[in-house]
Order: C-alpha cells, then structure tokens, then sequence
C-alpha cells in the first residue's frame, strides 16, 4: 500500500495507522516447551534466553536475519509468523552445560552436541561450545558464530565401526559370534595396522567392537565388495547434505571407485572420511530406530524423510551389542543406574598439514537410551583436548550427564529389575566433581 504525504508534510490519522498496518512485526521464536527465544523487529531483536541455542537462532541486522534460523527463516519471520522450534530448551541448557564444563576443564578448542527424539528426529538439543550472548553478538568474535555442529566435518574415528558392522550383518557377511584372528598388529594393503587396546587374539564380531579393534575391521571388510560397504554409508545418510532449516555440510564419502584396499579398511573404522556431528546422530539413529533412517527437523511440523536401511532384526541386535560394549568396555563412564545406554565411543587423530597429528585429536561417544527400548539418540563431539582426550575419558561422561538429567526431567522409567536413585547419583557426582 502506498501512502501519500500531502505537501503540508502532515499524514493524516488515519493513513498513518494504515501505513504502520502494511509493516507486520518479525515472527517470534519460541522452542519446544513454549520458552520465548527470540522477540522484537529486526533492528532491537531481543533473546530473553541470552546464551542459548545461540548459534542455532543466529541473530538479525538492520535489514534482517544475519545468521542462523534468524537468517534462513528471513520469509516467515519478516511476514510475521511465529515459528516453534524442535528444541527443548531444557534439554538444551543441559547438553551446553555438560558440554561447557568438560570442555573448559580439559581445555579443548571446541565442542558439539546432539540430541534427537529417536521416533520422530526432532532436534531436541544442538549444543556448542564455547557460546555467546546473542544480545550482544556484536562484541562477540565470528568464530563463535559457526554451528558447528552442522558446519563442522571431522573424520569421526571408531564410532563409524558399529555403522559397519552393521551393514555386515544385514547382508550375512558376519554374525555376532563369528571368531577372527586379531592379532595386535597386522601387515595389510602394504601398511601396519595397530590395535591400541590389549585384547586376545582371536575376538568374535561383537568383541571386536568392544575392544575397538582395528585389525579385526580388516578382517571384517577385507571381502567386501566397495559399492556395498558405500551404499550403506549412503543409506545412513553419509557424503550428502541433511534436508534440514539450517545450513549443514555434506561430509566427504569418496566414491568406491577410488577405494583401494587400504582405504576400505580405514574408512570402516573412521578414517578417510568426513561427517558432522548432526550426519552422525542421523546416522547412528538407524541403530535405535529399528533400522529406519529419519532425517532431523529443527522446526515443529515438518514430515521427516524416512527410509529403511537395516532390517529390525538387524538393528534390534546392533541395541544388544552395543548395549554390552557400554557395560564390557565403559560402564562407569556412560551408564547411571537404572537407565541403561547403547552406544561407541571414538577417538581419532586430526590431519593437520597433511598428516595425523600425534597431540591433537576429536573424542566422540554417539549412542541412545534407555537401551532396551530406545527413545533418545545423542552425539558428543570434543575437539582439542589438552587432556583426558580419549572418547570414554571425555565424550561418554557427557553423554551420561546429558542421559541423567533427561531421565530426570522426563521422568523416564528405570529398567524393570534396576534400581536407580538419581537424585544420590546427581549428588556423588557433583561431590565428585569438585574434589
């Protein structure tokens, strides 16, 4: 609607009110749980929440969305129309809290954390670390900026293992109990291939992941044709962009076609190619969600992408064997009474001017739980770690802070048979925590 100024300069009462009418306010942000997380136009954009999902909301300039869902949400929100968010906020404030307190005590570079509803792959929590005042993100360098956990690609280490072993199983090329000779060293494709954790030398499948062993993923892969082991990457979601509101990368997945020998081996424990920590929680929630892949939302209402990877059998196997890798491997490190977890841990050097680096590494856990019916899937990425930097020293705590506090505020049920006292736990681990 245009409005004319007489030459008196004067606009009349009632054009101004129309004019004021043809501007609609931004859209509002709210999460999950009807937290305000964003209000106001453009120009006084206020963030009640302050440090919160800082990187996921972004922030707007004078014309408008600058950065995240503020800046990829620009249409709905510049009409007007408010728009709830996938994110629990107190889920949220928790995986940042948990992140935040590990990161800074072992004085990591950067850290990410996801936590999708497994059913439906919302977004429950997209957590980074370190964050910022959204209020004030002008005083705030650009680095801080980045959601890296969608922006961010890592080669993610032995957490990938399990996404092997499972595609094995589907086809029939392994089965749980099939025993390999795993020696702690092994002459392949004109390298040497190490184990790092001591173990027998004959593992079965299950073991071989409960160990973490690198000699047994050779044995494991050594027959399989490339184009297979790459079209279950595929199939959970590796090498390609997620349909997602916010910007997200698509990893590195070479095409079999360049897989030699050596390489086949290296990418099925992790390394030779690259995802972020959002590809891995789609990824692994294959795993929890009975073997269908659910591509993550972020905003309330969309209809996920849905795709059958694995059988259910498959995938209800891969729960059990993974369940006991937590309770063989790191049970102290992940598990909190009552509320079982499945999951792997991984630890993988970073390339750094062309080479593995020897100091500085990613430590990640990804897994879900309760194990034996699962409802949440969680991926914790640290980068950087001056200390304690392997994946059960410093991802799999995360995770279990972060499982706690869910089972508490969620009020979920403990494991028929298991006795659990979070508020005891809560109290010896904060008693722990400041010795």
């Amino acid at each position: 609607m245009l409005v004319f100024i007489p030459l008196g300069g004067r606009l009349p009462a009632s054009a101004a009110v129309s004019a004021v009418q043809t501007v609609p306010s931004r859209g509002k942000l709210y999460s999950q749980d009807n937290k305000l997380l964003a209000t106001g136009p453009a120009q006084t954009r206020r963030y009640p929440q302050g440090r919160l999902a800082a990187q996921v909301l972004g922030f707007t300039g004078e014309a408008g969305g600058l950065e995240g869902l503020e800046r990829t949400l620009e249409e709905p929100l510049s009409q007007g129309r408010d728009q709830i968010l996938t994110l629990n906020s107190s889920i949220q404030e928790v995986a940042e809290s948990a992140l935040a307190q590990a990161g800074e005590r072992v004085k990591a570079q950067y850290g990410s954390v996801v936590v999708l509803d497994r059913r439906s792959g919302a977004v429950l929590a997209l957590a980074n670390w370190p964050a910022f005042d959204l209020n004030r993100w002008q005083e705030t360098s650009p680095v801080r900026w980045r959601n890296r956990a969608a922006l961010d690609e890592f080669e993610p280490g032995s957490v990938v293992k399990a996404l092997t072993v499972a595609a094995l199983l589907n086809e029939g090329r392994t089965s749980r109990e099939q025993v390999y000779s795993t020696p702690m060293r092994r002459s392949y494709a004109g390298t040497v291939i190490n184990d790092l954790v001591p173990h027998p030398a004959r593992l079965n499948t299950q073991h071989i992941l409960r160990y973490s062993s690198n000699v047994g993923m050779t044995r494991l892969v050594e027959s399989v044709p490339p184009d297979l082991l790459y079209s279950y990457f595929r199939a959970y979601g590796l090498g390609e962009s997620l349909p997602l509101e916010l910007p997200n990368v698509d990893g590195v997945l070479p095409e079999p076609r360049n897989w030699s020998a050596l390489r086949q081996a290296t990418m099925s424990f992790g390394q030779g190619l690259s995802l972020s920590a959002l590809q891995l929680a789609a990824a692994f929630n294959v795993l929890a969600n009975d073997g269908e892949f659910v591509s993550p939302s972020i905003l309330s209402g969309t209809v996920a992408a849905r795709r059958q990877v694995l059988r259910p059998e498959t995938a209800r196997e891969m729960q059990d064997i993974l369940s006991e890798v937590v309770d063989e491997g790191i049970p102290t490190q992940a598990e909190v009474p009552g509320y079982h977890a499945a999951g792997k841990t991984g630890t993988a050097q970073v390339a750094v001017g062309g080479r593995y680096s020897s100091s500085v590494f990613t430590s990640t856990f990804a897994g879900f739980f309760p194990a034996a019916s699962p409802q949440y899937t969680v991926v914790v990425m640290v980068y950087g770690a001056q200390t304690n930097f392997q994946g059960s020293q410093l991802a799999a705590p995360i995770f279990r802070e972060i499982k706690a506090a869910i089972a508490s505020m969620r009020a979920l049920s403990p494991e028929q048979g298991k006795k659990t006292d979070l508020h005891g736990w809560h109290a010896r681990m904060d008693s722990a925590s400041v010795q």
